[in-house]
């Protein structure tokens, strides 16, 4: 089955290029969106910065890519947000997701593989949706602790962080109500096209939604018990088995245990080890269709001391490097060739 599944993802990657991957090979854009209201807890607007820090940019520049810094977003912080049926800061939310919808759509149609900082996760709203103007058959890989797929009815604490999804599914449309500040998004992404990995805190509405539309899933049991090995050959055979599109990865870093990423919001024991979450990353790198990924939910304020905040961050850029070529092999500068010894040895008499 492992053959079978890279063969058929190398025949895809011989076919006629989608507009959306052409000439990015070597052109990263990093984009910082520096917003908090889609949870409660202060400090992850700060996320991007300590993940800048801890030498992301130095990171994709040694890997041979041209990188592109777009700096931050300046989100625009309304006064008065009441919530609405629950929904806690609607409109700031949307608001925010509206201007990086814009953000990343132009990046994108610049030519760029994109990595968009966060911030909570409801700025997948935006980052998706941008991504889905310019790229509208693309595919959701979400790796997470949680499924984010609540509807404001279904969600237990009104937070939109936990929402973004189904903000984006089709058949999730007559379960939305209009909220506040979200009436430029229109539903974009089918179920069959998202896959989830690492789940192990699941609501008991998100999991209905999960089983009813036939969403493809692996929580952390099925890790254990499949191999993560085979958890990537049926993720990508399920998106990428019927046609060559662009991958969205969307990113949380509380998919990881605790014990490797302490500075999160809302962690989670028993997820993904290093070596999972970078097989994870390299596996998408592989297939040569990454397009855009969110890292998201990194939060400095909640770390316990500085050692757990520069933890959390250096992993961050690490899953950012693996997602961008590089390899537990080393992943350098490319050289042309090595002088042999002889004829170094000729120059020198």
């Amino acid at each position: 089955m492992a053959l079978r599944g890279s063969v058929i993802r190398a025949l895809l990657r011989t076919q006629l290029g989608h507009t959306c991957q052409q000439s990015r090979a070597q052109s990263v854009a990093v984009l910082g969106a520096p917003f908090s209201r889609g949870q409660k807890r202060r400090g992850v607007e700060h996320g991007p910065k300590v993940i800048r820090d801890a030498g992301l940019i130095e990171r994709l520049s040694s890997l041979d890519y041209s990188v592109h810094d777009f700096g931050d977003l300046n989100f625009h912080h309304l006064e008065k947000d009441e919530p609405y049926m629950d929904v806690k800061f609607p409109r700031s939310v949307g608001g925010a997701n509206k201007m990086l919808s814009g953000a990343v759509s132009r990046a994108i149609g610049a030519g760029h593989t994109l990595v968009m900082l966060g911030g909570d996760h409801s700025l997948a709203v935006g980052s998706v949706g941008g991504h889905a103007q310019q790229c509208p058959d693309l595919c959701v890989i979400w790796v997470d602790a949680h499924a984010d797929i609540n509807t404001p009815m279904t969600s237990p604490s009104g937070n939109l962080h936990g929402q973004p999804v189904a903000f984006m599914l089709k058949e999730l449309q007559d379960k939305m109500p209009d909220i506040p500040g979200f009436s430029w998004t229109k539903p974009f992404l089918s179920s069959r096209d998202l896959v989830y990995i690492g789940l192990r805190d699941v609501d008991p509405g998100e999991y209905h939604i999960l089983k009813d539309l036939g969403i493809q899933y692996f929580t952390m049991r099925d890790i254990d018990r499949l191999g993560i090995q085979r958890v990537m050959e049926v993720t990508l055979d399920h998106l990428l088995a019927r046609k060559q599109r662009p991958i969205h990865l969307s990113f949380d870093i509380d998919a990881f245990d605790p014990s490797l990423a302490p500075a999160t919001g809302t962690p989670v024991n028993g997820g993904l080890t290093y070596r999972e979450g970078i097989y994870i990353t390299e596996e998408i790198h592989n297939t040569g269709l990454l397009s855009v990924m969110d890292l998201v939910e990194v939060n400095p304020v909640l770390g316990a001391n500085p050692e757990a905040v520069e933890t959390t961050a250096s992993l961050a850029v690490d899953v950012i490097a693996s997602s961008l070529g590089q390899t537990r092999e080393g992943a350098h500068a490319s050289i042309d060739s090595i002088n042999s010894a002889k004829n170094d040895t000729e120059q020198c008499r």
